[in-house]
């Protein structure tokens, strides 16, 4: 069987200032200065991305370009409307339609939907604040995500390996 990892990363800090809708909410500086960063630590961290799944929130667009800007070789990325505003289990959909073809995928999205896809696929709570992510690892296809042990290898902003229990 094949390992799959998938990276749940949270939209870098967004900008409440104006009066903009919210899917159209920019980034805030800081969220500027967090998401290279954030890409900084996956290009030093994870070998290769095969696939980025993006909301079309622009904060959340605008936190992968930042992200994929500090990749030496960025992967395709999708747009998917499922992802904006998703719950957990609706996110596990939108995980479970990857194709076989992508071994490491990014899911560039919002919480509590992240937070909740993490606790459905390893059964641990973890905190996701903006720009955060958690690196996720199976056995077997993207089809089956959720329905055997998933490993969470590393969560946080910039993320901290996790000790094994």
């Amino acid at each position: 069987m094949s390992e799959r990892t998938l990276i749940l990363l949270r939209h870098a800090k967004s900008d409440w200032s104006g009066n903009h809708p919210d899917i159209d909410r920019p980034l805030a500086r800081r969220g500027r200065r967090q998401a290279p960063e954030t890409g900084r630590w996956l290009n030093a961290n994870i070998d290769r991305l095969d696939l980025a799944v993006v909301s079309p929130a622009v904060r959340a667009r605008s936190t992968w370009d930042l992200v994929s800007s500090e990749q030496q070789v960025a992967p395709p990325t999708r747009t998917d409307v499922r992802v904006y505003g998703a719950t957990g289990s609706e996110l596990l959909a939108v995980v479970r339609d990857v194709s076989d073809d992508f071994g490491t995928v990014v899911l560039v999205g919002h919480n509590p939907g992240l937070e909740d896809l993490v606790h459905g696929l390893t059964d641990q709570r973890v905190r996701m604040p903006t720009s955060a992510l958690a690196v996720v690892v199976w056995s077997g296809s993207w089809s089956t995500a959720g329905e055997s042990f998933a490993e969470l290898r590393a969560c946080g902003r910039p993320p901290t390996e996790r000790s094994p229990s």
